[in-house]
């Protein structure tokens, strides 16, 4: 049985007295349900954004149609989730104190004050994407295809940054205590990592390389590792004991946009640690920001290394089998002044 489906619209509306009152009687005159209206200041004008819960069948064609008889322009629209629909300024405040609790968490904090499909470093193309700067000068973009960002969103990421610079928060290296108290220091790899990740796989045993990468490895070619240290397609995290390099771990996005795919590699020596479970945790957090709600490894049956790590790491997590392969799908809950390009 079909049910009802809730949408965002973004509306653009002639200057007249009445036009969105005319609107949303159409809308009620087809049994939507408007649960939100928010007007939103734009160079010359308003649009406003309305949520609408739409009975079963109703086809998202048919609310423009509604818009555009009333003389009004349809921006965007998408669809949303009720669960999720907060007061604009609760959720900017909790994604704030997000920021400031944990940097690491800052950019799905700008994910969640812009609305954003997705937010990272680099380009993630020039087109409906925002810049944000923070406070060390990192720049994080900020993509949305299904709407264009308004002046008071880009405004509001800016204040966001300015929060950040006072209180001296910025995301960056973030220590880990592993459980037999050493210290090790998580930050995304670099190009000239390339001898240290080298060094790594030295010293990593035939069976941890064979875990990793299903194959007979032992020393790694320098175009592997450029695309290892920095994938076109994702991020690289990087598990640092002193000028050392003990772990390396990946998250890159796959074909589908919910799934990111997640691999890691952990020196013999540091392993059952804790060192893996926080490198999960923190790539966790780097795909919530990029919009994914889920993490895919594929490991060898007989390797429980993974797994293990994950579950420590507190993600829904479930198994099965795909290829001969053991395929460990985590679920990436959510952690419930800018310019344009």
């Amino acid at each position: 049985m079909d049910t009802p489906t809730t949408w965002r619209l973004r509306v653009s509306l002639d200057d007249r007295p009445g036009a969105l009152a005319r609107v949303t009687t159409r809308l009620a005159a087809r049994d939507c349900n408007v649960l939100s209206l928010s007007v939103l200041p734009v160079p010359g004008g308003v649009v406003d954004e309305i949520v609408v819960s739409t009975p079963p069948g109703l086809a998202p064609a048919a609310l423009i149609g509604d818009i555009r008889a009333e003389g009004g322009r349809c921006v965007g629209i998408t669809r949303a989730d009720v669960r999720h629909l907060v007061d604009r300024t609760t959720a900017a405040l909790r994604a704030t104190a997000s920021a400031l609790r944990d940097p690491q968490t800052t950019a799905e904090a700008v994910r969640v004050l812009l609305g954003a499909d997705a937010v990272g470093t680099g380009s993630l193309g020039d087109h409906g994407c925002a810049v944000v700067r923070l406070p060390d000068g990192t720049e994080l973009a900020a993509r949305r295809g299904w709407a264009p960002f308004t002046e008071v969103e880009l405004a509001r990421a800016g204040a966001f940054a300015e929060v950040l610079a006072a209180a001296g928060a910025v995301p960056g290296p973030s220590a880990v205590i592993t459980r037999t108290g050493a210290g090790v220091v998580l930050r995304e790899g670099r190009a000239d990592d390339a001898d240290a990740v080298t060094e790594l796989h030295a010293r990593c045993s035939t069976q941890t390389l064979f875990a990793r990468y299903h194959a007979g490895v032992r020393t790694l070619p320098r175009r592997w590792l450029h695309r290892l240290l920095q994938p076109p397609r994702g991020r690289t995290l990087l598990a640092m004991a002193g000028t050392s390099v003990i772990g390396m771990a990946q998250v890159i996005r796959t074909t589908d946009p919910a799934e990111a795919e997640v691999s890691v590699l952990v020196e013999d020596a540091w392993q059952r640690q804790g060192v893996g479970s926080a490198m999960i945790t923190r790539l966790g957090a780097i795909a919530r920001a990029a919009g994914h709600t889920r993490l895919v490894a594929w490991c060898l049956p007989s390797e429980s290394g993974f797994e293990r790590a994950a579950a420590a790491a507190g993600l829904p997590m479930s198994v099965r089998t795909e290829d001969g392969l053991a395929r460990i799908e985590l679920t990436v809950a959510r952690v419930t002044r800018a310019t344009t390009r």
